[in-house]
């Protein structure tokens, strides 16, 4: 705190909770950020730190509840509904886990990033184009819509509309999950500049080990309300993939891509005549530098987005560019878990059923035997069967990104394609994660994983750059631990 011992956001005995059942989220939770001050917020997956940055600013989604305690801001209460929303607008800056889920799809960038800014017009233009400026994204990214950018270039868009207003108060989660190094860069030093201005002050959700000793000043480490104990890995057991039984001793490729051409809606080239080989029981990472079109190329390869030129092929035959083209084996066989776990899960089904209705569709069990097997995908990937009965709403971003896993691998596919698989975990759920994709790919699954973690990449049996539109061998991959291996 500064020498004077002023405090800019202050928040006492924040407790959250659900309407439903009335249990906890977030216990009595305290904290005290000075001016120029960044205060880090950490703790494992479900510990409530989303859920602590909604309740400060009085956006708690429905069914939650601030059951408890106070906000103050620069010496005043905040008071809950219109002067929240009033406060908010005045002195707020937010930019959640899921950016691109909330930018205007119909808008384009240039009023997504002016949109709260005030001002003459061209004093706005130029704060808006100041904003894009400072996170990299040049005159050229002004006139792109939400569903022309990438993972990343979302992320720094959101970044760039929470900085455009100048607000004093900035809440960041997770701002850098789905960026490279050299990106994420660019929002580490936008944070850094805030620093030390008396009026600004900063609240970062992050489980990066890295950016909480860069950024730092103050460390608030949250644990669940209650206690769960860990639940045993392994249980796949016969639900899990045949491909060990189907493809031993054959190294052929189970999916392929040969010729494949991407394009962005403006026509610009991402992928140019690439080749991709997916073998049973290997991981094949894919690297490469935000907007390179990662996404797309698995976006392609699962019929979600058809592919300009070029041929998809799953055991060398043909598949439809188009996923609903495809047969129902074919569907089966292929599984896609995307960037975005919001958007990945029906917001109206509960976990449980979303994770048994591809047992029941696809494999033939009751409504007992998938219930239960669901339970044991979840435990599998490191959830507790409480959860089971929550809509993804109630889940943290690491609890939603694991929910969507056991919903692909319920499927039991031969290939899984994985878009930044860790980048919501801490340490060690990604750890669950990485070692049940072990046993997975020991019993014959193929995994193809777009990543800007090294530590997913170690593990890899082949690494590829995307850069250019051109997908290359990539060297020896950096040694120094990450986000997945460090904890806080």
């Amino acid at each position: 705190m500064t020498a004077e011992g002023r405090v800019l956001l202050e928040a006492g005995g924040l407790t959250v909770c659900r309407e439903a059942d009335g249990s906890l989220l977030l216990d009595g939770a305290d904290l005290r950020v000075g001016p120029g001050e960044v205060l880090a917020v950490t703790g494992e997956s479900g510990a409530g730190k989303s859920t602590l940055l909604h309740a400060l600013l009085d956006t708690l989604p429905p069914g939650l509840r601030r059951s408890a305690g106070t906000v103050r801001w620069n010496g005043g209460e905040v008071p809950a509904g219109a002067g929240a929303r009033r406060w908010r607008r005045a002195s707020c800056g937010y930019v959640g886990q899921d950016p691109a889920l909330v930018l205007h799809p119909r808008w384009r960038v240039e009023r997504i990033v002016g949109e709260e800014v005030t001002g003459p017009r061209a004093e706005r233009a130029q704060r808006v184009r100041q904003a894009l400026e400072l996170l990299g994204l040049g005159e050229e990214f002004a006139r792109r819509r939400p569903r022309e950018l990438s993972g990343g270039q979302a992320q720094r868009v959101a970044a760039a509309r929470a900085l455009a207003a100048g607000p004093g108060l900035l809440l960041l989660d997770e701002p850098t999950s789905a960026m490279d190094r050299d990106t994420a860069r660019r929002v580490i030093e936008a944070i850094r500049a805030r620093r030390g201005v008396p009026e600004l002050c900063t609240v970062l959700v992050t489980h990066d080990p890295a950016l909480v000793h860069e950024l730092a000043d103050r460390v608030l480490r949250l644990s669940p309300p209650s206690a769960t104990t860990p639940l045993p890995p392994g249980r796949l057991g016969p639900l899990g993939p045949r491909g060990a039984e189907r493809w031993s001793g054959d190294r052929g490729a189970l999916l392929a891509a040969r010729g494949l051409r991407m394009v962005r809606p403006d026509g610009a080239v991402l992928l140019e005549g690439a080749d991709l080989d997916v073998v049973p029981g290997d991981l094949t990472v894919v690297l490469g530098p935000s907007g390179s079109g990662k996404t797309s190329l698995l976006h392609a390869l699962a019929g979600r987005r058809p592919a300009a030129g070029g041929q998809v092929l799953l055991r060398g035959r043909a598949l439809a560019p188009r996923a609903h083209h495809r047969r129902r084996d074919e569907l089966r066989a292929v599984q896609l878990v995307g960037q975005h776990p919001a958007g990945e899960l029906n917001p109206a089904h509960r976990v449980g059923p979303a994770v048994a209705r591809p047992l029941r569709v696809l494999h033939g069990l009751d409504a007992r035997g998938s219930a239960v097997a669901a339970t044991e995908l979840l435990a599998d990937v490191g959830l507790t069967p409480n959860l089971a009965g929550h809509r993804p709403h109630r889940l943290s971003g690491g609890q939603r990104q694991r929910a969507a896993l056991a919903r692909a691998l319920a499927a039991r596919p031969d290939v899984l394609l994985l878009d930044e698989p860790t980048s919501a975990l801490d340490a060690v759920s990604a750890r669950v994660v990485l070692d049940l994709l072990d046993r997975l790919r020991a019993e014959g699954m193929a995994v193809l994983a777009v990543t800007h973690d090294p530590a997913v990449a170690r593990r890899a049996d082949h690494v590829l750059h995307l850069r250019g539109g051109r997908l290359v061998p990539h060297g020896p991959v950096d040694p120094l631990p990450t986000a997945t291996e460090r904890t806080s």
